[in-house]
């Protein structure tokens, strides 16, 4: 069990900016169904209507960082492009992924490849960005680096959906994907995202480090962290 006391630091397939190819596709298709299968997606909107909540919004600009396939800023589109004029923007670090979203583009989303710790993208600015499934690849140092961007950047604030690091959550990954997934990339990286997912008390010395204080940090089923941070 020593290998759930702290977040792992070995690297998944996708942590490869230059992977591309039908694994990807096939990997990308079945994150999308895995995470509406459990669940997933529903932290990342309701997050977004909880930041959104008690404001007069008519137009907002939001960013998906890690974007993949870009369904998250579709579902966003689903649920909030009938009341709010949304300005979406995908980005990912890896071209091969962004042409991809691209190709299952059906509402205008603007793609970019860009990497977040960079400064063309650090000197953005957008009203939202939602970040699902996509921290967990970053270290610690480099969370509290992104984190303090982040906060300059946005006029709203910031979503997160994340693992939640947990011996349950890992097995039941393992034997879901060993069994059903077509994807090798999928069977090696969605344990292993797991054991870099987080603890409760991770997070919050993460925050601290990052000098935010003006947070709320729930757990969500399915063993999943729901992590708003609103502008200051």
């Amino acid at each position: 069990m020593s290998k759930f006391l702290k977040r792992s630091t070995n690297s998944e397939i996708m942590d490869d900016l230059q992977c591309s190819g039908k694994v990807v596709h096939q990997t990308l298709r079945e994150l999308d169904f895995i995470n509406q299968w459990l669940g997933g997606n529903t932290i990342t909107l309701s997050g977004l209507k909880k930041l959104m909540s008690n404001k007069s919004v008519k137009a907002i600009s939001i960013a998906d960082i890690g974007c993949g396939s870009g369904d998250m800023l579709r579902l966003v589109n689903s649920q909030f492009g009938k009341d709010v004029k949304l300005d979406l923007t995908g980005i990912d670090a890896n071209p091969n992924i962004i042409a991809f979203a691209q190709q299952q583009q059906t509402i205008p989303i603007i793609f970019i490849t860009e990497n977040v710790l960079d400064a063309s993208f650090q000197n953005k600015k957008f009203d939202v960005v939602l970040a699902t499934l996509f921290l967990h690849h970053f270290s610690n140092a480099e969370l509290v680096s992104i984190l303090k961007s982040l906060v300059r950047q946005v006029r709203m604030g910031i979503v997160i959906n994340d693992l939640h690091r947990h011996p349950l959550a890992y097995y039941s990954i393992k034997w879901l994907t060993y069994f059903f997934s077509k994807s090798a990339m999928v069977k090696f990286d969605a344990p292993l995202s797991v054991l870099r997912g987080f603890s409760r008390k991770e997070w919050e010395t993460i925050l601290k480090e990052a000098g935010i204080t003006n947070y709320t940090l729930q757990w969500k089923w399915a063993f999943r962290w729901q992590l708003i941070i609103p502008a200051s």
